[in-house]
């Protein structure tokens, strides 16, 4: 006979069936949360931040929040960061545009006026220690399928040598059959140049003056007044001017370019301004002759400052019209021609000539700027280097001028195809442009092919890289959470702890002056795996706590009162307790950067002379290798242990 469970005892079975049931159902989460928390665990430990280091998301304020496009140093040691309309078009149509200025030593913040639309922008540290800012969005962009009315470029020519013609946005443009089209900006055609020269008849007398006059010219982005396709062309044909009369209609007119329903490019803008970091806002310059969007701007060893490449006024890349701004008289000049991509990476070497990697970020053909090489200024010769592999797969790739300068060595890491595409590296390759036939070398293997890689020069001379994707702009949730040391005198990788933040494109990441890192940005295409939702632009920031700091936190060396200013033999002296604690002193530039370009942070080797109370430091009289300008001294002990940065202008 059969032996028969009570009910009780079958609810109580059932019960537990059901728990364990539950359990085994639930087992992936429950240890994904148990690893979860082992983990959150295992990065508080001392020993492992004492070896990897450490991350900590800083608490901004909600109505500091931003689209951080563009980060800077400042000698105030406080961080600018620019949003302009932070890849918004609803903030550009409004013209909301942010500025945000980052204390870290009290993080706190403050807003600053943004007079212009400095999203995608250049910038530069100038001598005096304010930061040139120039360039910028005048038009976003238009994809095919969204263009409903025909635009393109209208060189409007002024004959007249007397008077400039001032055109404002809005005016309109008369096509021979009649088609109106309407400028979407100011514009102004400087006077028509007079020229006179002598001439001689066959005796040998003077005849009179013989005079010419060479019509001016300048270009403006004008718009059909209709949708449709009737007013598509790409005949050149005259076109009036209405609202002008007399001697100024005779004389200024229109020559249209192409007009089509094409995808609309994003167009520049030429303004520049100074942000002043005393005053803590921006003042106006003249503005550059050329309208730049994606310019690269390079400090040259005079103090001045070469601004390259970019998208125009109606939304075409440069042809290579660079230009050189003097910041003692604030004005613009004309620079050697030469075609690069956008946001190019351009190093100021010994000697004064300027490296290019190959490193880029945006726009330009596959076929063309896309190789490394040497480009001396003054003759306008670009010598073209070997040896650079996977030399498709160079934009949106990070690279810098490896520590210390003196070693004339530079370094791409990653990088990615051309525009869209899905193609990414984990090369790197390191140049040492001391030899003499220089050639690219690959070094070790990044983890995985990687774009919008973020890179800092330390203290120490390793190099912290941190975060991108391997996608464009993050596509299939591919961001890398990961962060690594590179030696160069080892030339390998060692791990650091990983970033909670995934970031790719539009991040920064800089060195701040008590020697840790900040990174900030990031702005995918997608929020999901499928891409099938839009994404949104990462306001976060995080920190990251190099080890030596958690190591030797106590311990670390102190510089005392010092001079802010190198002496006439570029000497420094600073009190100190411990002299004989210091091992190596480096002079680093202050960073500026966005899309993965950097050109300004370098770190220089300095000579080092110990007294029983203080230490000086020596400084290269080479403004090739020490451009001149506001630099972070930092002094480290024999494990690298970095002191809090003295602030040291060199003129």
């Amino acid at each position: 006979m059969a032996h028969r469970l009570s009910k009780k005892t079958q609810r109580r079975l059932i019960g537990v069936g059901g728990v364990a049931l539950l359990a085994g159902l639930n087992a992936p989460a429950a240890v994904g949360f148990a690893s979860e928390q082992y983990y959150e665990y295992k990065i508080a430990q001392p020993g492992y931040q004492a070896k990897y280091g450490s991350w900590k998301q800083l608490d901004i304020p909600e109505e500091f929040r931003t689209n951080a496009i563009h980060a800077a140093l400042l000698h105030t040691g406080k961080v600018l960061i620019v949003a302009g309309s932070g890849n918004e078009q609803k903030k550009f149509d409004k013209g909301s545009f942010d500025t945000v200025l980052w204390d870290p030593r009290t993080d706190t913040f403050k807003k600053i006026p943004t007079p212009d639309d400095f999203f995608c922008a250049g910038h530069a540290q100038l001598p005096s220690g304010r930061m040139l800012v120039a360039g910028g969005t005048a038009r976003y962009e238009l994809l095919e399928g969204e263009v409903e009315r025909a635009g393109g470029g209208m060189r409007v020519k002024n004959e007249n040598p007397d008077r400039a013609i001032s055109l404002k946005k809005g005016t309109r443009f008369r096509s021979p059959s009649g088609v109106e089209y309407v400028s979407k900006f100011d514009v102004t055609v400087p006077k028509a140049k007079r020229t006179q020269k002598i001439t001689y008849n066959k005796a040998g007398v003077m005849q009179p003056w013989k005079t010419k006059v060479k019509a001016s010219e300048a270009r403006v982005f004008v718009e059909a007044t209709e949708d449709g396709p009737t007013p598509v062309t790409d005949k050149r044909a005259q076109y009036e001017i209405l609202g002008l009369k007399g001697k100024d209609a005779d004389n200024t007119y229109g020559l249209s370019e192409k007009i089509t329903r094409d995808k609309q490019d994003f167009q520049g803008i030429k303004a520049a301004y100074e942000f002043d970091p005393r005053a803590e806002k921006y003042v106006p310059v003249e503005p550059m002759d050329k309208a730049r969007w994606y310019p690269t701007l390079v400090g040259l060893q005079d103090g001045k400052v070469l601004a390259v490449s970019g998208l125009d006024d109606v939304g075409v890349i440069d042809p290579g019209d660079n230009e050189i701004y003097d910041p003692k008289t604030k004005k613009w000049k004309r620079g050697p021609h030469r075609y690069f991509p956008t946001y190019p990476a351009l190093f100021l070497t010994k000697g004064g000539k300027l490296f290019y990697p190959a490193s880029n970020a945006g726009y330009g053909p596959a076929e063309r700027g896309r190789e490394p090489g040497l480009w001396d200024l003054r003759t306008n010769k670009f010598k073209k280097v070997p040896g650079l592999s996977e030399q498709d797969e160079t934009e949106t790739s990070a690279s810098l001028l490896l520590p210390p300068a003196q070693d004339q060595k530079v370094m791409i890491l990653g990088g990615g195809g051309v525009g869209e595409s899905k193609k990414s590296t984990s090369r790197t390759a390191v140049i040492d442009l001391k030899k003499d036939n220089p050639a690219f070398e690959d070094g070790p293997d990044l983890p995985q092919g990687t774009r919008y890689l973020n890179s800092v020069i330390m203290p120490d001379d390793s190099v912290f890289t941190s975060n991108g994707s391997k996608d464009y702009r993050g596509r299939g949730a591919s961001n890398i959470h990961k962060a690594q040391f590179y030696d160069p005198k080892s030339n390998s990788f060692r791990a650091a702890a990983s970033p909670k933040v995934g970031r790719n494109y539009h991040s920064e990441a800089l060195l701040l002056p008590d020697g840790r890192i900040a990174t900030f940005g990031s702005d995918p295409l997608f929020d999901d795996q499928q891409n099938t939702k839009l994404g949104h632009f990462e306001q976060r920031m995080e920190i990251y706590t190099p080890p030596a700091l958690h190591k030797n936190a106590k311990s670390r060396p102190v510089l005392g009162d010092g001079p802010q200013e190198v002496d006439g033999k570029g000497r420094a002296t600073f009190a100190a307790r411990h002299p004989e604690r210091v091992a190596n002193a480096r002079l680093m530039r202050p960073s500026a950067v966005t899309h993965t370009t950097d050109v300004e942070q370098r770190s220089i080797a300095l000579d080092v002379t110990r007294t029983k109370h203080s230490v000086t430091v020596d400084v290269p009289k080479d403004r090739t290798l020490v451009p001149p300008g506001w630099y972070m001294l930092f002094v480290t002990d024999d494990d690298g242990t970095p002191s809090k940065a003295k602030w040291v202008q060199v003129t």
